[in-house]
Formats: structure tokens, C-alpha cells, sequence
């Protein structure tokens, strides 16, 4: 049952008049910009954190890691608390611990106090989810469609930009301003979103199931570490199976809860349907392929001439290679929104597939000069903005209008466990795949080339599955009148 927030100086709620609609989407999309900016920013970093930290190499990985643990715990919980007690004010408490956990990362000069901003950081990760569901509750029925494509774009397009800007501003000053930086855009969007983002009335109310999250954060955490650490610790070794163990004793376990509780954190029997559980597959699938080009094409850039594949050039340039592709993404929201309108979101995710697989094609056939880069980059961005706009779509249509913070988290989850995955497997080849140039082991050519042809494998798999969702959704996609 849903209700209106009726609570004592609470902010308007209901669907936005028309012409305040562009900003309510530019203000959710700068949020999930600025959240997505988190993952990436601290990548040119990872090689000097040892010296500034005065930490071993293998403790400060964990500050890319500790990020993605902690946004895969946060997400699924975040958008089920926002079903009960309101998406704005989630969206809220989000960015305003990304300005904490940025404060506390700014002010670090340690490993530890670091780790701790960074755990924060990640806990705000649900912010896109909760956006693309604020979309569907407040914008006017015409304006879903393009709204929310532009929100999921959002999530590329803050990792795309990520590296240029900290490679420029680790340049030029101390790398601390990368997070002053963030603590000052999550402060602005905080009262940007106060402003102008009314509170959603859809509200399902309830208990929160607490042992569901416990268990599946545990799931998740297991399952993570185990993917993104598996390669440097052995896949065979018995911390991964130890962890990989533990991650399907606590899936099965929290499937089974799940299933009893009349309450549950992730309705698995609206999750289960065909529709939103192919669709969730698909963006696994898909999420594998996205990420396997920031790995490999920063590296094909910095590489040095010697090796006779690498450009060398600078970590600066790599980032900037990469930046168009940022932009083509929010560029294509609206195309993927137009053909979504004409032809359903089904079709648009089949063709961003396509088109990804296509630019993939392009990489592994043209490496040779920064412009084929470029271009390969530019293309198989833009077939992932049209399929990151696509997504939003296919779940909302699959789920009651009750449900879509926790839809849409789930399925920005399973982006995300491919993402995660993609790392791993790609790291694995190209730490095998190697060769020797100036005493030093680097990937092979033909290293490179696998992973790119996974990643278009991988990209025409996702067409695979996405041709057998069902054309009819299960559930109107049309939101409900806020009446």
C-alpha cells in the first residue's frame, strides 16, 4: 500500500510541473555524476599511494576495494529503506555521507583514516538508483523515459571523467583537493536536491528486514573480495574458496529467508519473474563488457613504444582518450530514450549491445595511433549510454510502482557484480599474458586483444538474452497518478 508523506514540515510531494522537470533531471543526474565520480578518481593514485601513505602496496589496494564493498552492501539496502520511508530523504542522508567520507579522506594523511573516508564514499552509491526512482514517481509521464536514461548515463559518465580530472589535478596540486573537491560538489548537489527535489508520495511502509541484509551484505562482501582479490591470491588458494564458500552459504540462506518473510528486503518473488530476472542477467553480462575498455586502453596507451604495440603517453592523455566517451554517453540518454519510445527498451539494450561489440571490433582491429583509440572508446560509450538507458526502463516495467527503488538497486547491483567481475578476469590475462621489455614484465599484445574480444563476446551475449525478455512487461510502465 503506498502513502503520501504527510509528515510535519515535510517538502511538497507529487510530480513536478512541466517546465521545472529539466531541473529536477539536472539535479539528479549532477548527484549520480558526482557519486560515480568516486570510483575512479583515486586511480591514478594507486601507484603513489604507497610512498604518500608509508603504506605496503598490497594494504593500500584496499582503497579501491574497500569503495566497492561497501557500495555493494549499501545499494540493495538503501533502495529498500527508501520504499519505506522516502527516496529524497534516503538521497539525502547518500550524499551527506559522501561529504563526511570525502571530509574524513581529505583531512587523511594515513592509511587507516583514508580507508575510512573511502568506505563512506562508497556507502553513497546508491544515489543512482534512488534518482532513476524519483524520476518515475515525479516527472511528468512524457518525461520518464528520457529523464531516467540520463540519470543511468550519469553512472558512466562520472567514471569516463573520473581519471582525466584527478590526473589534472594530481598534476597541479596536492592530492588531497581531489577530496575536497568531492566533499564541495556532494555539499552543492545536497542543496541543490533541497531546493528542488519534492519527496516522492509512493511509500510501502513496513519493517525493515534486517536479517536479510545482514545476510546478503554478507553474500556480497564474501563474493566481491573473492572476485577482486581471487587473481592475486590464487583461485585455487584457500582464502577464495574459503570466501567463495561462504558467499553461497549466505545466498542460499538469504534466499530462503527472503522467501518466508512476509516483509522482505528484495521481493524474490517479483525478482524471479522473467522479465526483470533476464533483464538483471543482462546488465551482469553487459557490465563485464563495459569495464573490460578502462582497462585496456589506458594501459595500451602508457605503455612505451618499445613494446611495438604501446603509445606511451602519459596518464594525463590516457585520461583524456577516454573523456569523449564520458560525454557521448549522457549525449546518447536522449537517443536511447527516443528509440526506447518507438521501438521499447528492449530494442535500445539489444542495439547499445550491438553497438559495443562493434566498437570492441574496431579496438581490436585499430590500436595503432591515439585517434583509433578514440574511436573505438567514443563507439562503444555510446552503445552503453543507450543501454544504460535502457535498463531503468525494462525494470520499472517489471515491478510495482511500490517497489522501483529496490528494483532499480538490484539492478545497478548486478552492473556492479559485473563490473567487479570483468576486473577480475581481465587482471587475470594480463598478468598471464606477458612479456618482457626493459627488465620489466608487461601485457602482451595479444593479452590486450582477448580482452577486448571478451568484452565484445560478452557485449553480443547480453543480445542474447535480452532478445528472449518477454516484449509485453508484466507490469504497466506507466506510473501510477499521484492522486
Amino acid at each position: 500500500m503506498t502513502r503520501p508523506d504527510t509528515t510535519p514540515g515535510s517538502p511538497p510531494t507529487g510530480p513536478v510541473p512541466g517546465e521545472r522537470a529539466p531541473a529536477l533531471v539536472a539535479v539528479l543526474a549532477a548527484a549520480g555524476i558526482v557519486v560515480s565520480l568516486q570510483q575512479t578518481v583515486v586511480i591514478p593514485l594507486v601507484p603513489l599511494f604507497p610512498r604518500l601513505l608509508g603504506a605496503d602496496p598490497a594494504d593500500t589496494a584496499w582503497i579501491v576495494t574497500a569503495t566497492l564493498l561497501a557500495g555493494a552492501v549499501a545499494v540493495p539496502v538503501v533502495g529498500r529503506l527508501a520504499d519505506m520511508v522516502g527516496k529524497r530523504r534516503m538521497l539525502l542522508v547518500c550524499l551527506g555521507v559522501l561529504v563526511i567520507g570525502s571530509t574524513v579522506a581529505a583531512l587523511s594523511a594515513t592509511l587507516v583514516p583514508l580507508l575510512v573516508g573511502r568506505v563512506l564514499q562508497g556507502l553513497a552509491a546508491g544515489v543512482v538508483p534512488l534518482g532513476i526512482s524519483l524520476m518515475r514517481d515525479l516527472l511528468p509521464a512524457e518525461r520518464v523515459g528520457s529523464g531516467t536514461a540520463t540519470m543511468s548515463a550519469s553512472l558512466g559518465v562520472g567514471g569516463a571523467l573520473g581519471l582525466p580530472l584527478s590526473a589534472l589535478v594530481v598534476q597541479a596540486t596536492d592530492w588531497h583537493a581531489l577530496f575536497w573537491a568531492a566533499a564541495a560538489l556532494g555539499a552543492v548537489v545536497i542543496t541543490l536536491v533541497a531546493r528542488l527535489v519534492p519527496e516522492s508520495p509512493q511509500r510501502t511502509g513496513g519493517r525493515f528486514d534486517l536479517l536479510g541484509a545482514l545476510l546478503l551484505s554478507v553474500a556480497l562482501v564474501t563474493l566481491l573480495l573473492a572476485v577482486s582479490k581471487g587473481g592475486g591470491w590464487g583461485w585455487a588458494a584457500p582464502p577464495t574458496l574459503w570466501l567463495l564458500s561462504a558467499a553461497a552459504l549466505a545466498l542460499a540462506l538469504f534466499c530462503l529467508h527472503e522467501l518466508r518473510t512476509p516483509e522482505p528486503l528484495i521481493d524474490l518473488r517479483v525478482s524471479r519473474r522473467r522479465p526483470l530476472l533476464l533483464t538483471n542477467i543482462a546488465s551482469a553480462v553487459f557490465g563485464f563488457s563495459m569495464f573490460a575498455m578502462s582497462l585496456v586502453f589506458p594501459q595500451l596507451l602508457q605503455l612505451p613504444k618499445e613494446t611495438g604495440y604501446g603509445l606511451g603517453q602519459s596518464i594525463l592523455v590516457a585520461g583524456l582518450v577516454l573523456a569523449p566517451g564520458g560525454l557521448c554517453m549522457m549525449a546518447m540518454s536522449p537517443v536511447s530514450a527516443r528509440i526506447s519510445a518507438a521501438r521499447g527498451p528492449r530494442t535500445t539494450l539489444m542495439v547499445g549491445a550491438v553497438v559495443v561489440a562493434t566498437g570492441y571490433g574496431l579496438g581490436a582491429a585499430f590500436h595503432a595511433a591515439i585517434w583509433q583509440l578514440v574511436l573505438s572508446s567514443v563507439v562503444i560509450s555510446s552503445g552503453v549510454g543507450l543501454a544504460y538507458g535502457a535498463m531503468p526502463a525494462l525494470v520499472m516495467a517489471a515491478v510495482p510502482v511500490t517497489q522501483t527503488a529496490a528494483a532499480n538497486s538490484l539492478n545497478n547491483l548486478m552492473r556492479a557484480i559485473g563490473l567487479s567481475t570483468a576486473g577480475a578476469v581481465a587482471g587475470v590475462l594480463l598478468a598471464r599474458m606477458t612479456t618482457t621489455v626493459g627488465g620489466v614484465a608487461v601485457p602482451t599484445e595479444t593479452a590486450f586483444l582477448v580482452v577486448m574480444l571478451l568484452g565484445a563476446g560478452s557485449a553480443l551475449v547480453a543480445v542474447a538474452i535480452t532478445a528472449a525478455i518477454p516484449r509485453r512487461p508484466a507490469i504497466d510502465p506507466v506510473r501510477e497518478d499521484h492522486s
